[in-house]
């Protein structure tokens, strides 16, 4: 008799390992997919044509919540958990609400997952989301690209919308954003690549778009997202870490994973974080994977019009993810607004409207700063009203996108800028050469 399956996900690898590993396997029947993190993807069904001859009927996508009363009234055997980002507790605490409904739980891992490209391929992950994975990979990107390789992107998934539309997805302009209804998480993923000049593939069947991805590059670079390890078989895996956050490497799942596994680890933001909690992560590295090669980085500030922050009060707009379930209490905006001199910070509580009130009320560790949430129309349009309500006297935007381009900022607004700058030896062309 076949298995019966649940695959705990959150609209990516929950996807991706049901593509490798369960698609027209005859011992298994995935019953459903749950869903959490992202608001709206539950209530969805994962459409009959991405998901095989088996499931003529699709795969209904379920709330994550109700997971008890899944595994009882489909008689489920195995549950897959297949998110990223989480305290190796957390993983735990479900596996035992799993176990206590008498379903088996199960952690799917490389061997199973990775898929083997005819090309070289580089990946870039990193140990927590906000790490610094994006400024690295276009770095890589730009190094390779200088040295005459032709270097396609290929980005973690993020099909919050069409899933059927979003199979393969192919990024080579600004325009290609607009035509794919990109929310705001994806197109901080995608136009600083775009911008620099790279193509970005992306979607959510990751074996046919690794195939087109082959098509036109030398060279393929996956881009991973929060935590998550290479959907690829990768030849050259870099993996950043942050001394912001020291221990961390070793405490959330499966970010470990990407720091025993790593060929080459890039210590980030060691401009700003002490010397103490960078020795941290050194005395981890040697304690865990003394053969990585270790290079040192930097992620410093841009600002234009830096000197309007002078004086003003201030409502700092930082990158969603990074603040969210990534935990950070800062970022690059807060940083530019102590750097420049702004008299105040602006709480954006009071003002919040709609799914941001949901998004304070859900990471209570969020304070004097707007996390730049924008999963769908509807968010976005409560993110800009939630800014123009705040009656600050600036707004300081350091998402990677420029905001301006898809809501109306009726207050004056700066924007922060960060890129990865290597510091001493040896750097990442120097890894690049040899590789």
């Amino acid at each position: 008799m076949k298995r019966k399956v649940v695959i705990m996900g959150a609209a990516g690898r929950d996807f991706h390992n049901f593509n490798v590993f369960f698609r027209d396997n005859e011992n298994y029947e995935v019953v459903a997919f749950t869903a959490t993190q992202i608001p709206d993807i539950d209530g969805r069904a994962y459409p009959a044509e991405l998901a095989g001859k088996l499931y003529p009927n699709g795969i209904p996508i379920l709330s994550e919540d109700d997971l008890e009363k899944i595994i009882k009234e489909k008689d489920v055997d195995d549950v897959v958990f297949a998110y990223s980002d989480v305290p190796h507790e957390y993983v735990m605490h479900k596996a035992s609400i799993v176990h206590k409904a008498g379903a088996n739980f199960m952690l799917l891992g490389p061997d199973q997952t990775m898929i083997k490209s005819s090309k070289p391929v580089v990946s870039v992950c990193a140990i927590r989301t906000g790490c610094g994975k994006s400024q690295t990979s276009r770095r890589v990107v730009s190094i390779l690209r200088d040295k005459g390789r032709k270097v396609a992107v290929i980005r973690h998934p993020m099909p919050y919308g069409d899933l059927l539309k979003q199979k393969v997805q192919r990024f080579a302009t600004l325009e290609d954003l607009d035509k794919y209804d990109c929310t705001i998480e994806e197109r901080e993923e995608y136009e600083p690549h775009i911008k620099n000049g790279a193509v970005v593939f992306a979607g959510v069947d990751y074996e046919a778009i690794l195939r087109e991805a082959e098509k036109e590059a030398d060279i393929i670079l996956w881009d991973g997202g929060n935590n998550d390890f290479p959907f690829y078989k990768s030849d050259l895996e870099i993996v950043v870490v942050d001394p912001h956050r020291p221990g961390h490497e070793l405490k959330y799942h499966p970010g470990e994973t990407n720091f025993r596994r790593a060929k080459v680890i890039v210590i980030n933001k060691i401009d700003t974080a002490s010397l103490e909690n960078i020795n941290i992560v050194r005395n981890h590295i040697r304690e865990i994977n003394p053969d990585a090669i270790v290079i040192d980085a930097a992620s410093p500030l841009f600002v234009e019009n830096g000197d309007m922050i002078r004086g003003k009060k201030v409502l700092v707009v930082e990158d969603g993810p990074t603040l969210t379930h990534g935990e950070m209490k800062y970022g690059a905006g807060v940083m530019a607004a102590y750097k420049y001199g702004a008299s105040e910070l602006v709480d954006p509580k009071p003002y919040a409207v709609g799914s941001i009130v949901d998004t304070f009320n859900k990471y209570t560790h969020i304070e004097n700063l707007l996390p730049a949430m924008g999963y769908g129309e509807k968010q976005i349009k409560e993110l800009e009203q939630t800014i123009n309500n705040s009656h600050a006297e600036l707004v300081i935007v350091a998402t990677p996108i420029d905001l301006g381009r898809l809501i109306n900022i009726k207050i004056p607004s700066v924007r922060v800028r960060y890129e990865l700058e290597e510091i001493g030896t040896p750097t990442l062309e120097d890894v690049l050469k040899d590789f």
